[in-house]
C-alpha cells in the first residue's frame, strides 16, 4: 500500500534526485528550471509552514516514488503555486499524478487558498495532460514567472 506524508529532512536527497532525473530525461536539466533551484537539495527547509507544504508518496518498501508541493504565489491574491509534481518511472501511468494533484489542492484549500497556479513546459506533455484533465486553464505568462525556461502557465479556481 502506498503512503502519503509530508516531506522530512531524510527525504531531501530522494526528492532532489527524483526532480533532477525527471528533468534530465526530457532535456530540461538546464538553467531556468527546478533542476538548478538553490534549495532543491534541502526542500524540507523550505516547506512545512502553513503557506507551503510538500508531500511525498512511498511505495510499500519505503522508497519515495513521487512528490508534490505548494507555496504562496504572491503576485496573485489568495493563490498557491502548485510545485514540483514528479513521479518515479515505476509510478508513471498509474493515476498517481491525478491523486497527487487532488491531494495538494485539498491541502491548498485547507490553508485558505482560493486558486492554484502552475508553470510547466511544452516538453512535459504528461504533466500538461494531468493539469488539463484536472481542470486547469491555460493563462498568459505572468510577469513574475519563477523559472524563466517554463513556457506554459495554468490556473484553477479551488
Amino acid at each position: 500500500m502506498l503512503k502519503y506524508r509530508e516531506i522530512s529532512e531524510t527525504d531531501n536527497e530522494a526528492v532532489a534526485a527524483l526532480v533532477r532525473n525527471n528533468l534530465k530525461k526530457v532535456g530540461l536539466d538546464i538553467p531556468g528550471t527546478a533542476y538548478f533551484d538553490e534549495g532543491l537539495d534541502h526542500l524540507s527547509d523550505y516547506y512545512g509552514k502553513d503557506e507551503s507544504r510538500y508531500f511525498v508518496i512511498e511505495d510499500p518498501a519505503g522508497k519515495v516514488i513521487g512528490g508534490i508541493g505548494f507555496a504562496r504565489f504572491e503576485p496573485m491574491e489568495n493563490t498557491a503555486e502548485l510545485q514540483k509534481l514528479y513521479l518515479d518511472d515505476s509510478a508513471k501511468g498509474s493515476g498517481l499524478g491525478y491523486k497527487l494533484v487532488d491531494l495538494v489542492e485539498e491541502k491548498m484549500r485547507d490553508a485558505g487558498y482560493k486558486a492554484s497556479y502552475l508553470e510547466t513546459h511544452d516538453i512535459l506533455k504528461a504533466a500538461i495532460h494531468i493539469y488539463k484533465k484536472s481542470g486547469y486553464v491555460e493563462i498568459d505568462r505572468p510577469a513574475e514567472v519563477g523559472h524563466s525556461t517554463m513556457n506554459r502557465f495554468f490556473k484553477k479556481e479551488l
